[in-house]
């Protein structure tokens, strides 16, 4: 059973924060600390990277290289796992390398030199390293991908399925997911009897909101929304192209809006972020691309620009906003017939369907 009284005491202040476990910790642990091959299927914001870190970090032996490597889909979200990793890490005396696109492979190859017992990294930099046999395969005892979700959709799936391929001795395998859909499948093809751990979102914290609006308008609407009080909304998007026009047309009329793209400097980007977490960018306009690995505490918007266009995407973009329990709310901008019934399929509990005006007097 996982409790702070079974976990070493050089984890009490980093673990300072958290009151209880969630039901996802729980469940990981008991598998994970068993050695069970085990897929943990759990709403955004249910605490999924410490579910697997805590039990896969108490069996790594320190100075005794290379044994944990962690795989995600993209470099912000890897940076985040990064840090949560050294948190826990350090106090225990073992070390961890951060491995992604966009840095210095020679810096990287450096600090890989040294031995350490945990990398964390994006499939397409850790292919590299693999095949040029920096990361080693033959030591790598467990193997942990983070938002499996998303690597299935995306181009870095190729490269998970040729690390793999080249651990040539028994590992244990552990991946987290937002979403069930045809996850276990996939996984089941190298991860022999495959623990499953499905936890549903039982209290609803989000309210839904439909806002109903010509699509012509939809852009006068964001602004009205932008100077609701206290307004910090992350603003999803389904084309690139139409970031940097909602933006200027935002910008034009004084509002602190800005659009974070795929592509954006690693440090730009960080950037960004830290100011729209201090409240100085009102609106952050994204894709779903571009917004993978976001880690945002306490986001109470989070606004549908267009409707996503798969169930799963909406369950991401959805999964933002009230964390832990917290209370948040997603606004869909409906602009024809087709995003509403979308809508209606995606977000199975009611939701409030409003028109324009009806949601900025509501808030």
């Amino acid at each position: 059973m996982l409790t702070k009284n079974n976990l070493p005491e050089v984890w009490m202040d980093s673990l300072a924060n958290i009151s209880e476990f969630t039901e996802v910790q729980h469940a990981s642990f008991e598998a994970i600390s068993s050695g069970k091959n085990t897929l943990a299927t759990s709403p955004t914001g249910t605490g999924k990277t410490l579910a697997y870190l805590l039990p896969s970090l108490l069996t790594v032996n320190k100075k005794q290289g290379q044994q944990l490597l962690i795989l995600a889909p993209n470099s912000e979200l890897a940076g985040q796992i990064f840090e949560v990793v050294k948190s826990l890490a350090t106090p225990l005396g073992l070390t961890a390398n951060l491995v992604i696109s966009g840095a210095s492979i020679k810096r990287q190859i450096e600090r890989i030199k040294k031995g350490p017992e945990i990398i964390v990294a994006t499939p397409g930099r850790a292919l590299e390293l693999v095949k040029d046999k920096k990361i080693k395969m033959t030591a790598i005892n467990t193997i942990i991908l983070d938002e499996v979700d998303n690597l299935l959709e995306t181009s870095q799936w190729q490269f998970v399925k040729q690390i793999i391929k080249r651990t040539p001795k028994a590992y244990q395998f552990i991946a987290s997911s937002a979403t069930a859909h045809q996850v276990f499948e996939r996984m089941s093809e190298f991860a022999p009897d495959l623990v499953e751990i499905n936890v549903a979102k039982t209290e609803p914290t989000v309210d839904h909101f439909m806002v109903k609006v010509e699509n012509r308008k939809k852009i006068d609407l964001l602004k009205h929304i932008a100077h609701i009080k206290g307004m910090r909304g992350l603003v999803f998007f389904n084309r690139l192209e139409d970031l940097g026009n909602a933006e200027e047309k935002l910008t034009f009329q004084n509002i602190a809006a800005v659009s974070i793209a795929s592509d954006v400097n690693g440090r730009f980007r960080k950037t960004i972020i830290e100011k729209f977490k201090s409240g100085q960018i009102t609106l952050l306009l994204a894709t779903d691309i571009a917004a993978r690995g976001l880690d945002i505490d306490d986001l109470d918007y989070v606004i549908n620009f267009d409707i996503p266009v798969t169930n799963e995407s909406y369950t991401h973009r959805a999964g933002r906003t009230g964390r832990m329990g917290k209370t948040g709310h997603v606004v869909n901008i409906v602009g024809n017939s087709f995003d509403e019934k979308n809508v209606k399929h995606y977000q199975k509990q009611t939701e409030k369907i409003l028109k324009a005006g009806e949601f900025i007097s509501l808030k």
